[in-house]
């Protein structure tokens, strides 16, 4: 592990500068990150071809379903990657018709405060060391993509692509930051397929207005690959498609609340590609609702296979969640969230075996 600066007393010399902030310290730059744990010729071949699939999804020349199923957060990447390689062996028998895809999610919104992902706290204990945290998640990373699965992951600020994107075949942008221009403008220069899911009011018309935005050409701050502050100026990503992710006020994954979310899409001359997220307010966070929601689709599927381009669902290798009580993370439990509760290993079989058999 490098040894970084730190500096104490933040530009002490002044009383209107950085009053509020107790120490800066220096960040492991992406390119270094790179060189100390580097992608190979097979993993880079392996993102493409998973990118290029979804791409095809969204454009339709691909008629399989996208699945984007794993932890609600990752904790510990040990159990990680004994998760996805179960996870594996799982989606290898429905491969035919649905792509899967390992959400692989390091970073955690908060609503108010809470811990904020492995990156941020990977010691889950406060001590927020964030160049281990990104060299835990490269880690991960590059076992998954090694061994041929996917990863799919929420951006949540313009630093962190920098640094593991490179092995990211999907990404998502949450229903607190859809509507923030910074994200929006973030999308456009991303290299892989993204998802936007419905605010938490509801809205349906931001995610739109989100896809509409991320396909134009953008300028914003950043950093370049030998962490110094930078101009970003994008290209546009049109890959882009709405999660139906229900809200404080309900769910949507019904068939009235999709056939609007299209017509929206439609109207604004974007493609028609939803994904309805399974978890969140579409199970009125409880978890033992995804399979519910997972029901009700796959009656409409039945009857219409485009109903919907993909599926999301919390999985774990156990089922439910668990306190963290920082400093003790050697008290908790293997296989189990400290964030939001899952679904286990056997009833994510039985989800994706319900999709694949409603696909014709």
């Amino acid at each position: 592990m490098m040894n970084f600066f730190r500096e104490k007393n933040v530009l002490k010399n002044t009383t209107i500068n950085n009053i509020n902030v107790d120490a800066i310290e220096e960040l492991i730059t992406p390119n270094d990150l790179h060189k100390k744990q580097p992608t190979t010729k097979k993993i880079i071949a392996f993102v493409d071809k998973t990118r290029n699939s979804i791409r095809k999804i969204l454009s339709g020349e691909d008629k399989r379903k996208l699945m984007i199923i794993g932890p609600c957060s990752i904790h510990d990447i040990s159990m990680a990657k004994e998760y996805g390689l179960k996870l594996k062996s799982v989606a290898k028998k429905y491969e035919e018709k649905i792509l899967v895809v390992m959400r692989v999610y390091f970073e955690k919104p908060r609503t108010t405060v809470g811990w904020k992902g492995l990156i941020n706290d990977p010691d889950l204990d406060n001590s927020f060391n964030i160049n281990k945290g990104l060299q835990m998640a490269r880690e991960l990373l590059l076992f998954l993509n090694e061994n041929e699965i996917p990863c799919g992951y929420e951006i949540l600020d313009t630093f962190t692509p920098q640094y593991i994107c490179d092995l990211i075949s999907w990404g998502a942008i949450g229903a607190r930051t859809t509507e923030s221009q910074v994200h929006r403008q973030l999308v456009s220069g991303l290299s892989m397929p993204v998802g936007f899911k419905n605010n938490s009011s509801g809205d349906m018309d931001i995610a739109a207005n989100a896809m509409i935005s991320a396909d134009y050409q953008h300028c914003f701050y950043g950093i370049n690959g030998n962490g110094k502050a930078a101009i970003v100026r994008t290209k546009g990503n049109k890959d882009t498609h709405v999660i139906l992710r229900g809200s404080k006020y309900g769910t949507n994954y019904d068939s009235g609340s999709i056939n609007d979310m299209k017509n929206t899409l439609k109207n604004k001359n974007l493609r028609e590609n939803v994904m309805v997220d399974c978890s969140h307010g579409n199970s009125n966070k409880n978890y033992k609702n995804q399979m519910n929601v997972i029901d009700y689709i796959v009656n409409l599927l039945s009857e219409n296979n485009d109903t919907v381009m993909g599926f999301m669902v919390e999985s774990n290798l156990m089922e439910g969640k668990q306190k963290l009580v920082f400093g003790e993370a050697d008290k908790l439990e293997w296989g189990k969230s400290i964030t939001d509760s899952c679904v286990n290993m056997d009833e994510t079989d039985e989800m994706i075996k319900k999709i694949y058999s409603a696909l014709f």
